[in-house]
């Protein structure tokens, strides 16, 4: 990639090939002893080369605001992990009260230590901001506050996170959080949010993923191809595993139970590999974060041109991490709009709060929704371009992932809005 340029969003249409190329040389090589049950149900950690990689970095002095159902941080895993955060749903407790499990969950897939037994997170060196938001189950309980979610991101925003992750999404966008994403977008934070689950049920698009400034995360199997459930269309940035992940199996917090898919999963995943890649280089800005794995994501088509179903294809820190590719660019470029963002944070200033919250178009400044009937769905035979590939991870792992979706609680609040 030119720097400065940024990146074409033209879609790929028909059928195609997905190379599974989590990894680049991790063929042949011996598999990390892990702790039994539910880390060695973790398989995308070998795939991915999180042993290798941790012993360059975990993450550490990147936080992470957790946008979700609350983060209990006194798991196993999570103690010493979570910091100070926020509660955006005028309920009852606070924060570090998880209603669900749900959001537990995905703090411990990004900075769990793996204490106890307990999940591995892909960068267990950093740290949680828990910002806690409501689903529809939860909503039930409360007054229904629109402006709930813009006041959940302004305070990832205004926190000392540098990526933001949301494992939640609704059917509409709202002026006051497309206000609020710009906001979080322009005090240099990295956005990364789930495309949804419901791939074969509508497959309407989900905000905040298909907000501009917002990198939307799809879902990808064991092989390296797109999980059935997940969501495809014009929000679909990157893709990283979410199919087969372990989860907490609801608020009591007793045990684990196996996960069954989600691009909840995958959007932390996806936010845990930038605190690798931005933890190993501090001086980076969002953009160029942002640049790196886009431009190191294993793919078998023309890099710039994006799969409706994978986006710029797989996420693989690994290669920046282990072998220093991928090009940083333009440092006050976004690459998902191609629009000067200053690089550094803006001003602490908030921009005028918007004066309704009418939902907003479809297409209006979301990343598009053309149809597409086709499926990705290849062989994963074929090495990324560029020949940086490495085996296919069919090869390595095998199998075929599940594809029912992780949970029941999916886009359905007052604007049928939740965990993905």
């Amino acid at each position: 990639m030119t720097a400065g340029m940024g990146w074409p969003r033209k879609r790929m249409f028909g059928a195609m090939a997905m190379a599974a190329t989590w990894s680049v040389v991790f063929a042949g090589a011996a598999q990390p002893a892990v702790a039994a049950d539910v880390q060695s149900k973790q398989w995308y950690l070998s795939a991915m080369q999180a042993e290798e990689m941790w012993k360059v970095s975990t993450g550490e002095g990147v936080k992470v605001a957790v946008i979700d159902t609350g983060v209990n941080g006194s798991t196993p895993s999570l103690q010493g992990q979570v910091l100070k955060g926020a509660d955006a749903t005028a309920a009852e407790g606070d924060e570090n009260d998880d209603y669900s499990g749900h959001g537990t969950t995905m703090a411990e897939l990004i900075a769990g230590t793996g204490k106890g037994g307990g999940l591995k997170g892909l960068a267990p060196g950093a740290k949680i901001i828990p910002i806690r938001i409501s689903d529809d189950k939860f909503q039930k309980k409360l007054s229904l506050s629109a402006t709930e979610w813009a006041e959940a991101i302004r305070a990832a925003a205004d926190s000392d996170a540098k990526i933001i992750s949301m494992s939640f999404g609704g059917e509409f966008g709202l002026d006051r959080e497309r206000e609020a994403v710009k906001y979080a977008e322009s005090k240099g934070k990295l956005f990364f949010a789930s495309v949804g689950n419901n791939a074969e049920k509508g497959n309407d698009e989900i905000y905040p993923a298909s907000y501009p400034q917002v990198v939307g995360v799809a879902s990808a199997d064991k092989e390296g191809k797109v999980s059935k459930f997940s969501q495809n269309g014009d929000s679909v940035d990157i893709a990283a595993p979410g199919s087969d992940i372990p989860r907490w199996c609801d608020e009591s917090f007793q045990k684990y139970c196996d996960g069954i898919g989600g691009t909840s999963s995958a959007t932390a995943i996806a936010s845990a590999s930038a605190a690798l890649v931005w933890s190993a280089n501090p001086d980076w800005t969002a953009n160029q974060v942002l640049n790196v794995l886009f431009d190191t994501a294993g793919r078998d088509w023309e890099k710039g041109t994006l799969s409706r179903y994978l986006g710029h294809g797989l996420i693989r820190p690994a290669m920046n991490i282990l072998k220093g590719k991928g090009d940083p660019g333009d440092p006050n470029i976004s690459p998902l709009t191609e629009e000067r963002t200053g690089g550094s944070p803006a001003p602490s200033e908030q921009p005028s709060t918007p004066a309704s919250d009418q939902p907003a178009q479809s297409g209006n400044g979301g990343k598009g929704s053309e149809a597409d009937e086709t499926v990705a769905a290849g062989d994963g035979s074929t090495s990324a371009s560029g020949g940086d590939g490495g085996a296919p991870l069919s090869l390595i792992l095998g199998g075929i992932a599940g594809v029912a979706v992780l949970g029941a609680v999916v886009f359905v609040l007052v604007r049928r809005r939740g965990a993905a």
